[in-house]
């Protein structure tokens, strides 16, 4: 769960605690609950198909297989989750991939991994490792022989700092999910947010890596499509390998594809299958200039035979094909939080950082002139500044404000308000639904020939 998706500040756990600090434990289960049952039901399988779509990535926690308060013991009852969104797409001739999003001790430095930190534990802890490895075996166990799932995404976007513990460790948790399940393919994201794949070697059998393709056009705040700007990420970060540079730059169809072919030099070189794990866009301001990045994107993905996943499915209107009805319970009753977290930039997708500049400016211009040389992995000091005042401090703050906004509810109130999430009162941002079901449709035609 992200908080560009659903609406809390922060991160998950944060956003668990809040609701269960105002309606104690077994409102707060029913509360997440009814969430999942709602968000995605038969309709919404039979949906997707309507479009053309043919695989589902499938993100979720370690937390619903695994606790922190009994790690290596493995909930079963947590499958059923699982089980019934792969069922339900089976049903429609939809394959799931299984996509791990949050690990014990966080993946990566941000808030998606349900992290509330700027750093990533699990390169440094080896137990956190061997919980997900473990966890692996008992994935695989469960859905070896289960038609429907297509494979397995195992870590979603790692970003080891040193580059030297992420190659041993995919080596250790393909060969353990090798030993139990040969024939379902694994989706391996690269290094630094699934962007660096240098580290892999020679190519697993039966394996497609996965790059995420996020142009600086669609997270820049005011940024034009085409147009010249300067992203928050610096992408040589750290002292590590970079992946490509993005100093002020000129985009336009032909950046956007030199983008993806850096991004892709593992894939072209050793004659693997590219499938696209995420892409989306949440800037441009501007609808149309939106849709063109997104268009060039998905022609340049059928130029070289790359198939795709978008990121993500639902919102509450920030960039998904589906957007919850503005009238409806949920947005409703949260939109307190959403106005106070627009004021305050504390998303990262979707905050315009711009408007805290009397906030962020002396803290820029304070470490340019005394630390003049800080880097800092992953992407550079103004992101970290960005993630440690808004996305950290200032969400943080408001998580409590976040659950008070759900005091008084009971049963009956909650189902209602989560009823917002069923497809049948959801919107659909109908340009960008028809951009995916063209370029679907024209693959289906036109089979791409990957130039030389």
């Amino acid at each position: 769960m992200e908080n560009w998706i659903t609406g809390f500040p922060g991160y998950e756990e944060g956003q668990r605690a809040a609701v269960g600090q105002v309606l104690g434990p077994g409102l707060r289960d029913f509360f997440f609950d009814r969430f999942l049952e709602h968000f995605f039901t038969a309709d919404d399988a039979a949906y997707l198909a309507s479009l053309g779509i043919n695989m589902v990535r499938l993100p979720f926690s370690y937390k619903y297989l695994e606790s922190d308060d009994a790690p290596f013991e493995i909930n079963e009852n947590g499958f059923r989750y699982l089980d019934r969104v792969i069922e339900l797409c089976g049903a429609q001739g939809i394959r799931t991939v299984l996509d791990l999003h949050t690990v014990p001790g966080w993946q990566h430095q941000d808030w998606h991994c349900d992290n509330p930190t700027h750093t990533s534990q699990f390169w440094v802890h080896r137990t956190f490792q061997d919980r997900v490895v473990h966890l692996w075996r008992a994935i695989a166990s469960r859905y070896k022989d289960n038609p429907w799932v297509a494979g397995y995404n195992p870590i979603n976007e790692p970003a080891d700092p040193s580059a030297e513990k992420v190659g041993p460790f995919y080596q250790r948790l393909v060969e353990a999910i090798r030993e139990i399940d040969q024939n379902h393919i694994l989706f391996l994201d690269g290094n630094r947010y699934a962007l660096d794949f240098d580290f892999f070697g020679e190519p697993w059998p039966n394996t497609v890596y996965c790059p995420h393709d996020y142009p600086a056009p669609g997270y820049t705040p005011g940024s034009r499509y085409p147009g010249r700007h300067r992203p928050i990420h610096v992408l040589d970060a750290g002292g590590g390998p970079a992946a490509e540079s993005e100093d002020e730059a000129y985009w336009d169809k032909d950046e956007v594809e030199r983008s993806f072919l850096h991004r892709t030099v593992y894939m072209r070189e050793t004659g693997t299958p590219i499938v696209v794990g995420e892409f989306n866009a949440v800037w441009p301001d501007v609808e149309e200039e939106r849709l063109r990045l997104l268009g060039d994107q998905l022609d340049v993905f059928r130029k070289y035979n790359a198939s795709w996943t978008y990121w993500s499915y639902k919102d509450v209107g920030v960039a998904a094909p589906l957007r919850l009805a503005a009238n409806g319970p949920y947005l409703e009753r949260i939109r307190p939080i959403l106005e106070k977290k627009a004021r305050l930039a504390v998303d990262l997708w979707g905050g315009d950082r711009r408007k805290m500049g009397h906030v962020l400016g002396p803290i820029h211009k304070t470490l340019a002139q005394e630390c003049p040389d800080w880097n800092p992995y992953p992407w550079g000091s103004e992101f970290m500044v960005c993630r440690t005042v808004l996305q950290i401090l200032f969400s943080e703050a408001l998580l409590p404000q976040f659950g008070e906004l759900f005091r008084g509810m009971g049963e009956d109130d909650i189902d209602q308000m989560m009823r917002s999430f069923r497809l049948e009162n959801c919107q659909p941002w109908q340009p960008l639904v028809d951009l995916l079901r063209r370029d679907i449709a024209a693959r289906r035609q036109h089979p791409a020939v990957v130039p030389a």
